[in-house]
């Protein structure tokens, strides 16, 4: 990670840790960067729901067209959608404005090459050098970086004809129909309020939405796939087949069957992964996950004889991994799922589409889809943290978590880790029982409690 950009682009509180400023000198750099051979820089920029959305798009608008570049807005689009169109349509780049789960005073400037892939470590450090104002590590050996004059100067472009673009995608990528079938959406007041009704009515599905009242300030605010069990209690009662709930951004989908069970990222990918093995698609016959997966999922992958690797949290990782090894699925127990096949990046609209089609193709429900797939009880607990390095270093926290590392034993597991996003610390436990993963969890959050390292 860099000083700037985490994991997951660039994100913090708007006007805060993200500014208008730093929007405007992303674009102006993005816009210099891709000129640079001559050829006028062509971006690609969509946005979620949040008030600071606009704000920080004008800002990274106006940087762009003021180093030469043309700007094509998307507007409020998905994290995907701009993924795919910068592929497809030959753009120098893309962005996305959004801080994806987080709620709405937060935002982010997520980047993505011309393959519409995640930008690598080398050229965010070219832009945080710029940021911090140091030109000369990139060769520049002015004070600043050329405006362009006159007839130079970019063009802002509206591309909303990009979002039925990619939504056309998205229903290529089905094989069959959704008739008769009743499906609840929760599009989290965010990006995908639009995009997945049409998607899901245009193949046929009869839909009800909630969290698509989006006012700026309601992102993720008790919706969404952060607070799942407001798609669960709905479900019952209503005669739905399905449903599912995506984040602000919709690059992630959870699910829930008929009787409102939780069907995680991690049964999600026994569904898709066990059906593309049926389907004699499944490259490498492995799947590859994170290590916040799940023991029972690679239990039960065990006992359907498919192979599976390992990555850091992180759907990047997840991606680079499927890329340098062939592999063309794998996700994130948290929703984010990758289907090589369609998409460089995770996408929930896409991810629920492929789920209802499974449903279609074998005449099961989710429930018996995922019937096999066992879950070991698991704790998350998450604590805020002044300073992330500080905990790693602490001598009392380290000896605590060896002590239960060993103490777990091969019972279960513990993992403990650092957001990449965000000031937290995160502690998980599996085990077999809740109560002994929340001891044990629990443990170790006191450990760093008394040792006076929680934000207050």
């Amino acid at each position: 990670m860099g000083k700037y950009f985490g994991t997951d682009g660039f994100r913090g509180k708007a006007n805060k840790d993200l500014t208008a400023l730093h929007a405007y000198k992303i674009g102006r750099f993005l816009g210099w960067f891709y000129s640079r051979d001559g050829h006028k820089a062509k971006i690609a920029i969509g946005k979620d729901t949040r008030l600071s959305g606009y704000m920080l798009e004008s800002a990274l608008v106006s940087g762009i067209l003021s180093s030469g570049g043309d700007a094509y807005l998307l507007h409020v689009t998905t994290t995907p959608s701009v993924s795919y169109i910068v592929a497809r349509e030959a753009f120098s780049c893309g962005v996305m404005i959004s801080a994806s789960h987080n709620p709405y005073f937060d935002n982010g400037i997520k980047l993505v090459n011309e393959k519409g892939e995640k930008y690598d470590d080398s050229d965010i450090e070219k832009i945080e050098y710029y940021l911090d104002g140091n030109l000369k590590a990139f060769g520049v050996d002015d004070e600043d970086l050329p405006l362009a004059i006159e007839d130079e100067i970019g063009h802002s472009i509206d591309y909303g004809v990009g979002r039925e673009t990619y939504l056309e995608h998205l229903k290529r990528c089905v094989s069959v129909r959704f008739d008769g079938y009743k499906v609840l959406l929760d599009s989290a007041n965010g990006a995908s309020f639009r995009l997945a009704k049409q998607a899901f009515e245009d193949l046929g599905a009869e839909v009800t939405l909630i969290g698509d009242e989006p006012n700026g300030i309601n992102i993720n605010l008790g919706v969404g796939s952060t607070h799942i069990e407001n798609i669960s209690k709905s479900i019952k009662d209503r005669g739905f087949a399905v449903g599912f709930a995506f984040d602000g951004d919709a690059d992630r989908c959870l699910a829930v069957d008929e009787e409102g069970s939780l069907i995680d990222g991690d049964k999600i990918l026994y569904i898709l992964g066990t059906q593309l093995k049926k389907e004699g698609k499944l490259a490498n016959n492995t799947i590859v996950t994170t290590v916040m997966s799940n023991l029972g999922l690679y239990k039960t992958l065990d006992k359907e004889g498919i192979a599976y690797e390992q990555t850091k949290v992180g759907d990047r990782f997840v991606y680079e991994n499927m890329v340098a090894n062939g592999h063309i699925i794998g996700g994130e127990q948290s929703g984010h799922v990758i289907l090589k096949e369609y998409a460089t990046t995770g996408d929930g609209i896409l991810t629920a589409l492929k789920l209802l089609e499974t449903m279609v193709l074998n005449n099961k429900s989710l429930k018996e889809l995922s019937s096999n797939s066992k879950v070991y009880p698991q704790t998350l607990i998450n604590i805020k943290v002044n300073s992330k390095e500080e905990v790693f270093a602490n001598k009392a926290v380290s000896k605590c978590v060896k002590e239960v590392t060993e103490e777990i034993g091969t019972d279960g597991r513990l993992l403990f880790r650092a957001s990449g996003t965000e000031p937290l610390i995160r502690v998980m436990v599996e085990g077999p029982t809740d109560e002994y993963c929340h001891r044990y969890a629990s443990k170790v959050i006191d450990v760093i409690k008394k040792e006076n390292l929680e934000a207050k």
